[in-house]
């Protein structure tokens, strides 16, 4: 082994043959020391072959290098306009990775300290100048902090203003740009889009009540609950505090409503619709008839399912109205001019159509249905006629015992005289 020792204090090479300037010098060995001062005469490469090779001190490395610099900030130090460090893998073997790398500090346009994957031809990760402390902070326990020192989850992210999580897709893939950022601030959590004017299509504001909105395993949603039994199932907790689901309409000509459909065929789309322009709550089929209508200023308690233990029982408080038009309670028949049919009449009819005239027959029923409301007010109007048949009976008894009356006294009176007659004849 040759061992090359140079221990002299202020030992000066002057690496020159003559006026000419030796571009190499090589210093063989496996066991190389260099001490004291090295000074070099020109320009050129410099290579040692030695095994090991310890270097006990500072150095300064670079073009701009001139023997001023302090080295207070660590033993090594490049100075140059570009002061990079190239990263060269010599690997030949097939299978073995041989890309090469480069630590770039600057370039002509932008302070940064960058990691260059030279064969890739990509700048993998860039650091520009004059970044906020602790921008980007890996700690022991593996938990990544921006903006803090003290990260307390895997990802930590302190801002002053509305820390964000962006998420952009570029384009690049040939597919639809489109940006959504995910921030917080005092005011709110916020899903932004920023592609459309930045609308927020999901808010949750501080101090929003745990399981306030909940997704279960098997896609169903609790607002309330962490346990929905329905695919929607609201749930509320506080006392005196009622559970409302609210469709508020707030656009100009806009009603509020929702709807019922059964596996998106017809007839079975039902529409609950609250008119903006009557305040009409309509129910019915969408885009078809609506049955039930219930206007905005109707009475408490119209129509009542049910009333005081009776559970069979319809009760309605206003005034019923049938076909737009309010019932006719059949007072008619009272009238002067109304036609009441002769006893006669009705026997007449009721032999040939076995039911009483206005009356629907079984057979009409069977095949129509009967309309309860049409039907009271035919019932009412017979109790009626039959009324005045009473009445208009009565007449006649009472007419038939005055004259039977008549008759009886009629009777007394030739009684009377025959025995007055008799009595004559028995005194001649």
């Amino acid at each position: 082994m040759t061992k090359l020792t140079f221990n002299a204090a202020g030992l000066s090479l002057a690496l020159c043959l003559g006026a000419s300037t030796v571009f190499a010098q090589a210093i063989n060995g496996s066991d190389l020391t260099l001490s004291g001062d090295i000074t070099q005469n020109g320009f050129g490469p410099n290579f040692f072959g030695a095994g090991n090779n310890t270097f006990d001190g500072r150095a300064c490395i670079g073009p701009a290098c001139d023997g001023s610099e302090p080295f207070e900030q660590g033993p090594l130090r490049l100075k140059w306009s570009e002061p990079d460090i190239l990263f060269e893998d010599s690997s030949s073997t097939s299978g073995i990775s041989s890309n090469d790398w480069r630590l770039v500090i600057n370039d002509s346009s932008t302070t940064k300290f960058a990691v260059q994957d030279i064969d890739g031809g990509t700048f993998p990760f860039t650091i520009e100048g004059g970044v906020p402390s602790n921008t980007l902070v890996l700690e022991t326990s593996g938990k990544i902090g921006m903006g803090t020192i003290n990260p307390l989850t895997q990802l930590h992210i302190v801002d002053g203003d509305s820390p964000t999580l962006r998420l952009q897709q570029d384009g690049s893939e040939a597919l639809p740009q489109q940006t959504w950022d995910v921030g917080g601030n005092e005011t709110t959590f916020y899903v932004r889009d920023v592609n459309n004017s930045n609308q927020m299509p999901l808010k949750i504001l501080p101090g929003a009540d745990t399981n306030s909105f909940v997704i279960a395993d098997n896609g169903k949603i609790g607002l309330g609950t962490t346990l929905p039994e329905e695919l929607l199932h609201i749930r509320s907790n506080a006392i005196n505090t009622d559970a409302f689901a609210l469709f508020d309409a707030n656009g100009a000509g806009s009603d509020a409503a929702f709807r019922l459909r059964q596996n998106g065929v017809t007839p079975t789309t039902w529409e609950f619709r609250n008119q903006q322009d009557s305040g009409r709550l309509n129910v019915g089929i969408a885009g078809g008839n609506t049955p039930l209508k219930i206007d905005n200023a109707a009475n408490n308690n119209l129509m009542r399912l049910g009333r005081n233990g009776k559970p069979g029982e319809v009760n309605i408080t206003g005034t019923l109205v049938v076909n737009n038009t309010q019932l006719n309670v059949p007072d008619y028949v009272f009238a002067d001019d109304y036609a009441l049919r002769p006893l006669s009449e009705v026997q007449t009819f009721i032999d040939a159509n076995s039911h009483l005239p206005d009356v629907p027959s079984a057979a009409d029923i069977a095949a129509k249905g009967v309309d309860m409301t049409e039907m009271q007010m035919i019932l009412l109007k017979k109790v009626e006629e039959l009324t005045l048949y009473t009445l208009e009976q009565d007449a006649v008894i009472a007419t038939l015992k005055e004259k039977a009356a008549q008759s009886d006294a009629q009777a007394a009176v030739i009684a009377a005289l025959a025995e007055r007659l008799a009595e004559l004849e028995s005194t001649r």
